[in-house]
């Protein structure tokens, strides 16, 4: 059905800038007019939607205890927060995403919820995007060594009694999938879900919890294939030392056995060298930054601006620990901007620039089409800014892009447009119910929690050790 919106202010690009009192028509998910002279109407700035291009559709970690520890402590802690019911769970993380404005984002699944076949629990997350309106990239992560540290655990472990030995056993080891089983899970994945609103991807947690042949055989079969991948890459100062004292030319190594290409999307490179990225940016590989995530974790602020200098794409995503845990991807742009703008008079990027970036790599990072710009003949998606409350004051003309970095957040979205179809309006979803959503789940864990008493019971003594662990064997020099 045609649709129409009539605009205050419009946003073409970084080149073309703002247009003024304009009208948008689209029909069949597909925009098929921009003109001029829009009528009466609330005044608004429409602008590309966003896209959260790193996420793991989990609960919110703080809710477990998981506060103001490293990666590597707070990966075990958040154990407690496995999903209860994992179309509730994804529901409610990808109902965030929309509500703030995402017209997709990645779903690099990490922590399955052990109830029901991965095949399944695929299936189910694939309802609850369908279900929100938003588009999905998905990948089951695969992992296949060092589930608890990045080494020999034993040291970690032998100090507690057997049942607590077990305990832990029982929540982090698993029997690692071959290479060949992962390959043949992703292409069932790929036949039950993939279609026009989700993309399928490999996706490897880490080089420091992959073995060779296991990375390997993803990237053989990305070039085969033309399926992208999704992977972190040197998070924290502890995978730095892991990967020099262990795989000194890792990045090379990805090179040159064909992982780095325009087909991967790397999260965080925190602690990427600058000849590492001359690497990446070479292959045509993105890097997508998180930046809250990053400081939640105390894990680093990462070179994006460096990055961005020697040609590498740059994305943005939310990484489930946005600065105030509710999944604000305009905020979280804004922080990149802030940080990694530029010192002085130069500047890395304009507000316009970085933001035109962060959304057409996004949307090649997820497989979302089009380059995100509003256009005739791109996908309508697209983001409807009230403008009344972003320029507050009114008292001369301002550019609102430059508003929008200045100031704005999620409480701004009036309406989130993707493929055509309303998905949130007024900070309301329009597909699912929310709030019921997370009355349920919380409901959910609350009868749950005692499961876990001795888990929680053993934490402190478990998290001294993995700090021990770390500073001994993995300290940077």
């Amino acid at each position: 059905m045609a649709t129409e919106i009539s605009a205050t202010s419009l946003f073409r690009g970084p080149d073309r800038g703002v247009s003024e009192n304009v009208v948008l028509r689209h029909d069949d998910g597909v925009i098929t007019e921009i003109s001029e002279g829009a009528g009466p109407a609330p005044r608004s700035f429409v602008i590309p939607a966003f896209v959260n291009a790193h996420d793991h559709a989990r609960a919110t970690a703080s809710s477990f205890g998981a506060v103001g520890m490293p990666l590597e402590s707070w990966i075990l802690r958040t154990a407690l927060g496995s999903p209860i019911d994992p179309y509730l769970t994804a529901v409610s993380a990808l109902a965030r995403s929309a509500k703030a404005g995402c017209a997709a984002m990645m779903v690099h699944y990490t922590r399955p919820s052990g109830t029901m076949p991965l095949l399944d629990e695929a299936k189910a997350i694939a309802k609850a995007a369908s279900d929100v309106g938003i588009r999905m990239a998905f990948a089951m992560a695969v992992r296949d060594q060092n589930p608890i540290v990045y080494g020999d655990a034993a040291p970690v472990l032998s100090g507690l009694a057997g049942d607590d030995r077990k305990a832990i056993a029982d929540l982090f080891v698993r029997a690692p999938m071959s290479p060949k089983a992962y390959i043949e899970l992703t292409d069932a994945i790929a036949a039950a879900i993939a279609g026009p609103m989700v993309d399928v991807q490999l996706g490897p947690a880490g080089v420091q919890w992959c073995s060779k042949p296991l990375l390997e055989a993803v990237a053989e079969n990305s070039a085969r294939t033309g399926r992208r991948i999704h992977m972190h890459l040197l998070e924290t100062m502890y995978q730095r030392a892991w990967a020099d004292r262990n795989f000194p030319d890792m990045v090379r190594w990805l090179r040159d056995v064909g992982f780095l290409s325009e087909r991967l999307t790397l999260a965080h490179c925190i602690h990427a060298r600058s000849e590492e990225l001359e690497m990446i940016a070479a292959s045509g590989a993105r890097i997508v930054t998180n930046f809250s995530s990053n400081m939640h974790l105390r894990s680093g602020l990462a070179p994006i601006a460096a990055a961005h200098r020697c040609g590498c794409a740059i994305t943005v995503g939310v990484d489930g620990l946005a600065l105030d845990e509710d999944d604000d991807i305009l905020r979280e742009m804004r922080l990149v901007q802030m940080v990694h703008g530029g010192l002085g008079f130069k500047a890395t990027w304009t507000p316009a620039e970085m933001f035109s970036l962060a959304i057409r790599n996004g949307r090649h990072a997820t497989g979302a089409p089009g380059n995100g710009e509003l256009a005739v003949g791109n996908p309508a998606d697209y983001v409807a800014i009230d403008l009344d409350r972003l320029d507050r004051d009114q008292i001369m003309p301002v550019d609102p892009m430059a508003l929008l970095f200045a100031r704005g957040n999620a409480s701004l979205v009036k309406e989130v447009v993707v493929a055509g179809r309303t998905i949130a309006r007024d900070g309301v979803c329009t597909g699912v119910d929310l709030p019921a959503v997370e009355r349920e789940l919380r409901a959910m864990y609350r009868a749950n929690v005692g499961k876990l008493d001795s888990f929680r019971r053993m934490w402190p003594s478990l998290s001294d050790r993995l700090s021990g662990w770390f500073e001994q064997q993995l300290t940077c020099e």
